[in-house]
């Protein structure tokens, strides 16, 4: 068994036991609890799954998505109702998520909140047809944010992993774009790096560390080249897994899709 400080996720092929794929996953990586946002910016990833919303106010925002959907039949191509839309559907997934503390990981997303956080990247994508070349850089952050918090506690699969970060990363270059600051283009590096764009990421890095004196420029830089060492394990260990299930599924065994339940901000000290 791993000790604590070596989390380890184990992956069955079916009707094979005695050959159990053993994968270091290392999404853990994912989990960063905020600790570089509190620092250098004010947003922190434990927002969205530290305000697990009732059922009163999943249908608060139920009832607002239906409304905003009734308006935009009208108009489907309103950018400010399509920018409400977005909000309102991923208000209303955050509305079905567990409550945790900011020592717990995130509690799994249900199916529902994930259907909630689907319907909001559709919107997303058509509000961004609409708006052109000026996307709310704000509205562009909460996307960003969402969808790379879904990936650390919503995925079922490495596909949904991978494709939630390629959003988070695609979202937040617009916000860091419109609105350079040293949060922003910090989590762009951060974002950048698990998408596995390692020079874009790099760029950010040194874009975020240039606004900051000399002596903060130096901590940014540090705690940016530590994610970037995750994103790396990360990188590598995803394609580790990918192989086997490639490998699984030409044997004709199904290899099961990683569960990233139960794994805590501790897994950082890794």
């Amino acid at each position: 068994m791993a000790g604590d400080g070596e989390r380890q996720m184990l992956f069955d092929i079916r009707g094979r036991r005695k050959n159990v794929v053993r994968v270091v996953y290392a999404v853990l990586a994912l989990l960063m609890g905020g600790s570089l946002f509190l620092t250098v910016g004010p947003f922190s990833l434990g927002e969205l799954f530290n305000t697990g919303g009732t059922s009163e106010a999943s249908e608060v925002f139920e009832e607002q998505v239906e409304r905003i959907e009734g308006r935009l039949a009208k108009n489907p191509k309103d950018e400010a109702l399509l920018l409400a839309l977005t909000r309102a559907q991923i208000s209303a997934g955050n509305s079905k998520l567990e409550p945790s503390t900011e020592s717990e990981a995130p509690q799994p997303v249900s199916a529902e909140a994930r259907d909630d956080y689907d319907q909001a990247l559709v919107s997303w994508n058509r509000y961004l047809k609409q708006a052109g070349d000026e996307p709310n850089p704000t509205a562009a952050q909460l996307v960003a944010t969402t969808f790379f918090s879904v990936a650390e506690a919503g995925a079922t699969s490495l596909f949904d992993i991978e494709s939630n970060v390629e959003t988070a990363a695609t979202a937040q270059r617009i916000a860091a774009g419109e609105v350079p600051s040293v949060g922003s283009l910090s989590t762009l590096a951060i974002y950048e790096y698990f998408d596995g764009n390692f020079a874009a990421g790099d760029k950010a890095a040194k874009q975020a560390a240039a606004l900051v004196p000399k002596a903060e420029a130096k901590n940014v830089e540090k705690q940016l080249a530590e994610y970037r060492k995750r994103a790396k394990r990360f990188d590598k260990q995803s394609a580790k897994f990918a192989k086997a299930q490639r490998a699984a599924s030409g044997g004709g065994q199904a290899l099961q899709s990683p569960s990233l339940g139960g794994l805590g901000p501790g897994a950082l000290g890794q």
